[in-house]
């Protein structure tokens, strides 16, 4: 790949690499390139993902450590507000104005090489996208068709690198899980790699990878309990890497409660345990900590916990953000036309 001429980065959010190996017979052209398994980073969603993707880096620099992050300052970590950081929105509606997108992180975005990005037109003014991509040039498509056409028009243009993004594998897990729907976008993907190996020139490099991948959860919510919510001042994460946020002068006795409601489905563990751990990285700086609750609740089952703060528009079947080999592993995969 590092020889080629040409490469093409294409990430499809959303295909686990164990979701990926068990549906071969759907995904023949992905299966037959080169490459196996490389972790993503925790938590396992596409905000921090995508993020580590377009830096270089771990969630605990680049400060994106989450779907939805607790904003504020450090003293006022326990009565923050709730960011969602794919909508860029809290509960008071648009959010960018009170955080500026281009200011929540510090790092540089592809070693400011400033590269063609393919990704969706919708999300193009998106507060997200100006997290992540904010030094690139957008090409907007609408469809796989146009997704096609934009990195064939960009690499006729003369790019060494192009970095293409397609977001319906996640979308259809998140709606439909792991069933016939997500085969027939696996395949229907399969199919786009195919058309892109055979029209690209030669001599280009194809890495296909992904941000994360899924665990069929359906109907497995779990409520926090009782004994847990009375000394929860709030949450934030994702419905499987949840970080509670303790009352004043609770963390201690939050994480004893929390051991006993979910170490039967789960991992809990308290701030100092995942920072030291590394879970997001081998440094974390003030800010990204700042941003973080008092006690990780994450799945090891496949279950969801529920914050009733976190509006839904629809149900979702499949769901990440935890640390099982489901949605942790993703395929790093390349062939060079």
């Amino acid at each position: 790949v590092l020889g080629s001429r040409r490469i093409l980065l294409l990430v499809l959010d959303g295909l686990g690499w164990e979701q990926l190996r068990f549906r071969s017979a759907a995904a023949p052209n992905l299966t037959a390139l080169a490459g196996g398994p490389i972790t993503t980073v925790a938590p396992s969603t596409t905000a921090a993902a995508l993020t580590s993707i377009s830096t270089g880096v771990a969630p605990g620099l680049h400060g994106v450590v989450g779907y939805r992050i607790a904003v504020g300052a450090p003293e006022e970590a326990a009565h923050a507000e709730v960011l969602n950081a794919l909508r860029w929105t809290t509960g008071d509606g648009d959010a960018r104005r009170r955080h500026d997108p281009r200011e929540f992180q510090p790092c540089e975005l592809f070693e400011a090489q400033w590269p063609p990005v393919v990704t969706r037109e919708a999300f193009a003014e998106s507060g997200f996208t100006a997290v992540h991509l904010s030094d690139t040039r957008l090409m907007g498509y609408r469809d796989r068709d146009g997704l096609v056409s934009r990195v064939l028009e960009a690499f006729d243009g003369g790019e060494p690198f192009v970095y293409a993004y397609w977001d319906d594998i996640d979308r259809t897990a998140h709606e439909f899980g792991l069933a016939d729907r997500y085969e027939e976008e696996l395949a229907a993907c399969d199919a786009m790699v195919a058309e892109l190996a055979t029209r690209l020139p030669a001599g280009t490099a194809i890495v296909v990878t992904a941000d994360h991948g899924q665990v069929h959860v359906g109907d497995q919510l779990i409520d926090l309990p009782q004994s847990v919510t009375r000394l929860v001042d709030g949450q934030s994460g994702e419905a499987r890497f949840r970080w509670l946020h303790a009352r004043a002068g609770s963390a201690g006795d939050l994480l004893e409660a929390a051991h006993e409601a979910f170490d039967a489905v789960g991992w809990v563990r308290s701030v100092d345990e995942v920072v030291t751990a590394g879970w997001l990285g081998p440094e974390v700086t003030a800010v990204a900590r700042a941003r973080l609750g008092d006690v990780a609740v994450l799945a090891r089952d496949p279950v969801a916990f529920v914050d009733p703060a976190e509006a839904m528009s629809f149900h979702l079947i499949g769901r990440h953000g935890s640390m099982t080999v489901d949605e942790m592993l993703v395929p790093a995969l390349a062939v060079v036309t």
